[in-house]
């Protein structure tokens, strides 16, 4: 009995000189942290190898060895079969800056990337924001929406290129109504064929932009809205003190999304316009321009080097993005991750104490 008791009181006295002290003399006890099994480490690399490994293995084949093998490509006056000998160095890079072609190209998908944000963006809001209250057949509307987005882009293309003919359907539409002075040659002419660009894009993609933006809706509390309303806020003032501010994480999503698209952009113009009118009606990218002078021209060496230039161009502007403009979501994503870490920790640490 008299050992035990030692023993005890042993313990004791050790866990009382474990405390750290303060300057006023208060005691505060370290916080204790559970003992980690031998192995467990080895157990979560090995599930993390096994849940990642798949998606690492087809990111690392589809995406990273083909961009290495372009960049190879494009050293060369390669004709698309056999090993490629003719070592050129930087001449195609060199032949695709100065290219008044390329420049316009991009020129495109520059007024593209501007115009998709300012024209998609404010017509997905009022949308979002109609649809986000009760009406009848609300359901219905979304689904209607939607559905250009989900539509494959030959059909779109298709489509749209047979509308939009000189012998097309809205210019006989536009006879047919009394309004012939307002036809047009919508695809060829230089002047509005970009325009046209833009519609349909707007048609197509907007529908996006609405469901993410009535997703992000969902996410507001009603309590706020509520208390701007008892204030004495009318409805646009809450919208522009309320809604728009708590939806900024998903317009920048939004918008750097519709930006890497944008300097992508390839299959509309090339179904509705073709390699050849697209340069001539002004609506011709850096996509196009690709295919164009790689691949219909024989030369796909300079065509992969073309794909690299576009490839650096979208990781630069995709790198700036989210310095400049995403920086602010994941710092709050981050913060929010160490604070919920840091509450399990001393949720973790108690339990602890109170078992001891």
């Amino acid at each position: 009995m008299s050992n035990t008791r030692e023993s005890t009181s042993t313990e004791r006295v050790s866990t009382a000189d474990l405390a750290q002290h303060d300057g006023s003399g208060a005691t505060a006890s370290l916080p204790s942290q559970p003992r980690r099994r031998r192995g467990a480490g080895w157990g979560l690399r090995a599930e993390i190898l096994l849940l990642a490994g798949p998606a690492v293995i087809v990111f690392l084949a589809f995406v990273i060895f083909p961009v290495v093998m372009a960049a190879y490509y494009g050293f060369f006056r390669w004709a698309g079969y056999g090993t490629p000998t003719d070592f050129v160095g930087l001449q195609n890079y060199v032949v695709i800056l100065t290219d008044p072609a390329f420049l316009a190209a991009l020129g495109h998908n520059a007024f593209i990337v501007v115009m998709s944000i300012v024209i998609q963006g404010p017509i997905a809001i009022l949308l979002a924001l109609l649809l986000n209250r009760r009406m009848r057949g609300q359901s219905l509307i979304r689904v209607l929406i939607f559905v250009p987005y989900v539509i494959s882009e030959v059909v779109v293309g298709t489509g749209w290129s047979l509308m939009l003919a000189t012998n097309g359907a809205l210019n006989g539409f536009l006879h047919n109504v009394g309004l012939g002075w307002m036809a047009h040659d919508w695809l060829s002419d230089p002047n509005i064929a970009i325009w046209t660009l833009m519609g349909i894009l707007t048609w197509k993609y907007v529908g996006f932009a609405v469901i993410l933006f009535l997703a992000g809706l969902q996410g507001i509390p009603e309590e706020l809205y509520e208390a701007a309303a008892l204030d004495g806020a009318s409805y646009w003032q809450i919208q522009r003190r309320i809604t728009l501010p708590l939806l900024g994480p998903t317009l920048r999503i939004w918008a750097f999304l519709s930006i890497i698209g944008a300097l992508q952009l390839f299959d509309l113009v090339y179904i509705i316009w073709g390699q050849y009118v697209a340069s001539t009606a002004g609506t011709s990218t850096m996509a196009t321009y690709m295919v164009a002078n790689g691949r219909n021209a024989g030369n796909y060496g300079y065509g992969n080097a073309v794909a690299v230039v576009i490839f650096l161009i979208s990781l630069i502007v995709a790198l700036i993005y989210q310095r400049f403009v995403l920086r602010r979501d994941t710092a709050g994503a981050v913060t929010t991750a160490k604070k919920a870490e840091g509450r399990k920790g001393r949720r973790n640490g108690a339990a602890t104490e109170r078992t001891a």
